[in-house]
């Protein structure tokens, strides 16, 4: 169980959580490694209060990044508490490098529950597509 000592607005984790969502270049929320791409298509990351009071957090993408999903969690903490805006996760992420304001969880309270695969016969394409360096597509002008 990760704890953290302050009160935790679940509603405005919601709404910053919400704007991480699709394909992006997560390279201020991971921890860079030599020849590996950091652009990932986060399709959920959700936070519920059960009745017991206690945070789950739902975190699925086709792949993470190393220090992705602590790292998230960690920006979710400052806007729960308080600390940041629910607009500043997703400024982080369009900056595109480190914050070290961005803390990194400690990995207590983390349970990794499943890891999802595709069909046998589409395991080895999914395998290539998923090594392959990806890029963004340009936007804006010039």
């Amino acid at each position: 169980m990760l704890w953290h000592d302050r009160p935790l607005d679940v509603d405005a984790m919601n709404e910053a959580a919400q704007q991480l969502l699709g394909e992006h270049d997560f390279a201020a929320y991971c921890k860079k490694r030599e020849g590996a791409t950091t652009i990932r298509t986060l399709q959920e990351l959700s936070l519920r209060r059960g009745d017991d009071g206690i945070i789950t957090a739902t975190v699925r993408a086709d792949a993470f990044c190393h220090n992705m999903v602590r790292s998230l969690i960690g920006a979710l903490l400052f806007v729960g508490d308080g600390h940041r805006p629910p607009d500043w996760p997703r400024k982080v992420l369009d900056a595109g490098v480190r914050d070290s304001a961005v803390h990194v969880v400690r990995p207590h309270g983390l349970t990794l529950e499943e890891v999802g695969y595709p069909a046998d016969e589409l395991l080895a394409a999914r395998s290539r597509e998923a090594r392959n360096k990806r890029s963004l597509p340009r936007t804006g002008c010039c």
